[in-house]
């Protein structure tokens, strides 16, 4: 069976302009060329676009899905076994926000009260099972897994209130990144102010604190290019001003 543009797109949900776009970038690119000038794609490539929607369900970045892809390692198989286990942690992690937000609209019926802890519950298990996607291999052969499982356990049993000052720190130090970058000074008096908001953001949810842990992982930042763009996204060369701040906070760096 073939297909041209028009009819693949109506197959698969993905607009034309979408799959032109592929094409472009060499995510997927079509079997052959008509001498009308279509695009004609096979049973190989509306297996490769069901395996690029599986990806983008799961919130890969098209750059990320086409070196996976392209990868002499790649086997579409294996792909799917992972697509399958991944999908049903995504699928449990909606069922507990959703079992979150009826429990919430009964509770402000009438029903039952519900427990601060639980009114968050789903939230904090996809923000536990997000850090694990991204960063657990490092974050575990770094620290370990006892430390690891005791850090989600606390953030499990953290209450209403902590959650939300935890939240709300994170967003200020974003916003403090910002200003302290601006001064170029990595020991000026906001980036002193940074890097200990830094450190009471991490005390939330570390089970426990010290100097050498704090220090890894600023230098994670910057060595790591996934932990790299989550600073950077905010100010460019930001993760690299927060660990300079942070280092000369903790007295390893003049």
């Amino acid at each position: 069976m073939e297909y041209t543009v028009k009819k693949l797109a109506q197959l698969s949900g993905v607009s034309s302009r979408t799959l032109r776009y592929y094409d472009q970038i060499s995510l997927l690119k079509p079997a052959r060329i008509n001498s009308s000038g279509y695009r004609i794609y096979g049973q190989k490539e509306v297996d490769q676009l069901q395996q690029i929607l599986f990806y983008r369900e799961l919130d890969v970045g098209l750059g990320e899905i086409l070196n996976l892809m392209n990868k002499p390692s790649y086997d579409q198989f294996e792909a799917l076994q992972n697509h399958y286990k991944e999908l049903k942690k995504k699928r449990a992690r909606l069922d507990s926000i959703i079992e979150t937000v009826e429990r919430t609209i009964e509770s402000r019926k009438g029903g039952v009260a519900m427990q601060d802890q639980e009114k968050f519950k789903g939230l904090k298990e996809k923000l536990i099972e997000e850090n694990e996607q991204t960063y657990g291999e490092e974050i575990r052969e770094k620290y370990g897994d006892e430390m690891v499982k005791a850090s989600n356990a606390k953030l499990r049993n953290m209450s209403q209130e902590d959650y939300e000052k935890m939240t709300n720190l994170g967003n200020e130090i974003f916003s403090l990144l910002k200003k302290a970058f601006e001064t170029g000074d990595p020991s000026s008096d906001l980036a002193w102010e940074l890097a200990a908001k830094h450190k009471e953001w991490l005390m939330y949810s570390w089970p426990s604190y010290t100097k050498e842990a704090h220090a890894g992982l600023v230098e994670m930042y910057v060595a790591d290019e996934r932990f790299t763009a989550y600073y950077d996204k905010s100010v460019k060369g930001g993760a690299g001003f927060l660990r300079d701040a942070v280092l000369i906070y903790l007295g390893k760096k003049e």
